[in-house]
């Protein structure tokens, strides 16, 4: 098992760090002449000796197949998972273009962890929105900037879309019971709690079909709760997407939570974590094959030069992959604006919020169908710069189309395609909180504008 080392922990307040730190992490054409580094500039060199130490044992991590635990333990001790936590309430109170540079970032260094906070930070953003709202959410907080982590647990295999077979059932003391399976649980094999969605079963009621879900907030250390590492995708295998089971389950009342008070921007942000992986991952793409083009020896009898460093092709063919990379970044943290628009307007009214909301689910959208486009490319396109030798296995460079053809396969593009199409040419509202399952009925996503009760 590989021990991860870093300076002895801080919390992550502490700007100090050293120059070197704040080299490693600066923009590629930040020269000996460039200006003060900006507030993401000190953050990122500030995060550097913790992505260094989880960088150091990644490449290893995959070829073994193991799950990168003692790497999620580091970055909950430093303080990661609550980032976006009030300071007031010991976090970081950080934006949001900022935490996805950051998501950018340990994506670059292992392309899982970001994706297996995915439901922790949406967990968080959830309650930092209820939280403005006048709900007081310091317990959650207080947990947060503990070190304890959310996982997520909504899918299922062989459910219909609108009829979860996880149940909670309500007790005669007010609390629930809940029971149920859920699969690709994303992070909660190392998480404290999981964010679980669920059928709320009502007594007496004839038809389960038009029962209401639920969220439940879910504390792993309960005895019915177990989670297997099951996840077999070819792909992001260190997420810790494995299968949950609950089997009488204890949940309070406080902690059941109705599914229409859900965060109104959840789909956008679940997407902006998914871009910011997949930049990440076309990050360390680049980096791999600039670091085996600079070393390469070995070269071909009609290549254009001596050195495969000075061949124009190649040259070529890595400034492609440089500028997607730059084209992936610049479009998701444009995605981070947008929805960061709206976690801003907690207060405003239902329809500038539907408005809001609309805009980043749509810029979402598009961010999406060019950014997966981008990096499959890249990823791909790699090989091409270097010789049969890449594809060796200990060199793992295929690990980066894997990790991003899984992660581009979460929601397919060319339905995000068409919903901006739709959205361009009709001004179709785009689909709020979409599911998957068995489509026993027809689903209407294009009658799914937030009505303002909705968002207020």
């Amino acid at each position: 098992m590989t021990t991860l080392r870093v300076r002895p922990t801080r919390r992550r307040t502490d700007s100090a760090t050293t120059p070197s730190a704040a080299r490693r992490v600066a923009t590629p054409d930040a020269g000996p002449d460039a200006g003060p580094a900006t507030g993401s500039d000190e953050l990122l060199a500030e995060w550097a000796p913790v992505l260094d130490a989880i960088g150091e044992g990644a490449l290893q991590r995959e070829l073994d197949g193991e799950l990168p635990t003692e790497a999620v333990a580091l970055l909950k001790a430093e303080g990661f998972g609550a980032l976006r936590v009030p300071t007031a309430f010991g976090g970081r109170g950080l934006g949001l273009v900022d935490l996805t540079r950051l998501w950018i970032e340990l994506a670059a260094v292992d392309a899982n962890l970001p994706q297996a906070f995915r439901g922790h930070f949406a967990l968080v953003e959830d309650r930092l929105w209820h939280h403005a709202r006048s709900s007081d959410q310091r317990v959650w907080f207080d947990r947060f900037a503990a070190g304890e982590m959310a996982g997520n647990a909504w899918s299922e295999v062989g459910s219909s879309i609108d009829l979860p077979r996880t149940v909670l059932r309500p007790r005669a003391d007010g609390s629930y019971r809940l029971d149920g399976t859920k699969y690709y649980t994303t992070g909660t094999i190392f998480a404290e709690w999981t964010d679980v969605h669920a059928r709320l079963a009502v007594p007496g009621h004839p038809d389960e079909v038009e029962d209401p879900t639920a969220i439940a907030l879910v504390d792993t250390r309960d005895p019915g709760v177990r989670t297997v590492d099951d996840w077999n995708g070819f792909g992001q295998k260190g997420t810790g997407s494995g299968t949950t089971t609950f089997d009488n389950v204890g949940v309070p009342a406080e902690h059941v939570l109705p599914f229409e008070d859900r965060f109104p921007y959840q789909t956008a942000f679940y997407q902006l974590n998914l871009l910011a992986t997949l930049t990440g991952i076309a990050r360390a793409a680049l980096r791999d094959v600039v670091d085996a083009v600079q070393k390469r020896t070995r070269n071909f009898s009609h290549a254009n030069a001596p050195r495969v460093r000075d061949d124009a092709q190649v040259l070529a063919l890595v400034g492609e992959i440089a500028a997607a990379v730059y084209a992936a970044e610049a479009a998701t943290l444009r995605v981070a604006g947008s929805i960061q628009a709206v976690a801003d307007a907690s207060l405003a009214s239902a329809d500038e919020i539907a408005a809001l909301v609309e805009a980043s689910e749509i810029e979402s959208s598009t961010a999406q169908v060019v950014v997966s486009e981008l990096v499959l490319r890249a990823t791909s396109d790699l090989f091409d710069a270097l010789g049969a030798s890449a594809t060796a296995r200990p060199l793992a460079l295929d690990r980066h189309w894997r990790n991003a053809r899984t992660v581009a396969s979460h929601n397919p593009r060319i339905l995000k395609a068409r919903v901006v199409g739709a959205h361009a040419v009709n001004g179709t509202p785009p689909p709020y909180a979409w599911s998957i399952g068995g489509t026993r009925r027809r689903q209407d996503w294009d009658d799914t504008r937030p009505r303002s009760g909705d968002a207020g």
